[in-house]
């Protein structure tokens, strides 16, 4: 990984690529073996969703349920990580892919963490509360991920929860166009350091603002190369894709 602190590498002037749940395009979504294409592809990074387990586990999955990733039903937060362990999170994509597992955050640290830029996206649930947030700076801290990653999340009260326990880690706003004003109130108070558009809320207007803000920008999905160019001319800090060697190639003419 040639940049030791996301804060390094959000500032080195290059439009980082990260991978969208991994490689999604060419592998199971956030599984182990999505996030090593994103690897072998040559991407800065990845990004995937974390949920809490039955038993208070942080797995990587996008979904509320495993139904439409797994050979297995119901939802993620009534199955235990031994009973989450058990399902196949690789046959519905291919057969090549049988018998991947949903990993948690753990097994991705421990794989990737210092080879790739992480963004954990953390999923909102009323159920999870104060609990979710401690689970994650724990983990955080216990890998020494702290710098090398974002936390982000559409939800500013989780954000906010999330800024009391990681006081120093990166925290980046996901949204989209058809949010309600009142949504964005609770970031007034919340010191994050990042925002993270729908790709197609940016132009030169934007990026004039968000700079004006201090705000870093990484920007989701983008899979079409000519926009990704565009993009990085605008200035984006990270492109998030489904497909990191096509983003990649197109970015090199920039």
């Amino acid at each position: 990984m040639p940049y030791a602190t996301i804060t390094e590498a959000l500032n080195s002037g290059q439009t980082l690529v990260f991978g969208h749940r991994g490689a999604l395009a060419q592998a199971p979504m956030n599984t182990l073996a999505a996030f090593d294409c994103a690897l072998q592809q040559g991407a800065d990074g990845i990004e995937l969703d974390v949920q809490l387990s039955k038993d208070g586990h942080l797995v990587v999955i996008h979904d509320t349920t495993v139904d439409a990733t797994t050979d297995g039903r119901g939802h993620v937060a009534e199955l235990t990580l031994a009973e989450l362990k058990q399902l196949d999170a690789g046959a519905w994509f291919s057969a090549d892919y049988k018998g991947e597992r949903i990993p948690t955050l753990d097994d991705v640290f421990d794989a990737f963490g210092d080879k790739l830029l992480i963004n954990v996206e953390i999923k909102s649930s009323p159920a999870w509360g104060y609990r979710a947030d401690k689970v994650l700076a724990e983990c955080v801290r216990r890998h020494g991920m702290s710098e090398r990653l974002i936390v982000s999340s559409f939800d500013p009260a989780l954000m906010g929860g999330l800024r009391q326990m990681m006081p120093t880690a990166m925290l980046g706003f996901l949204y989209q166009p058809d949010m309600p004003a009142s949504h964005y109130l609770p970031l007034k108070r919340l010191w994050h350091q990042a925002r993270h558009p729908r790709q197609d809320m940016v132009d030169q207007g934007y990026m004039n603002w968000a700079r004006a803000q201090r705000y870093f920008v990484n920007v989701w999905t983008v899979n079409d190369g000519a926009r990704a160019l565009e993009l990085s001319r605008l200035g984006v800090n990270a492109i998030i894709t489904d497909e990191p060697a096509a983003i990649i190639g197109a970015l090199e003419k920039c």
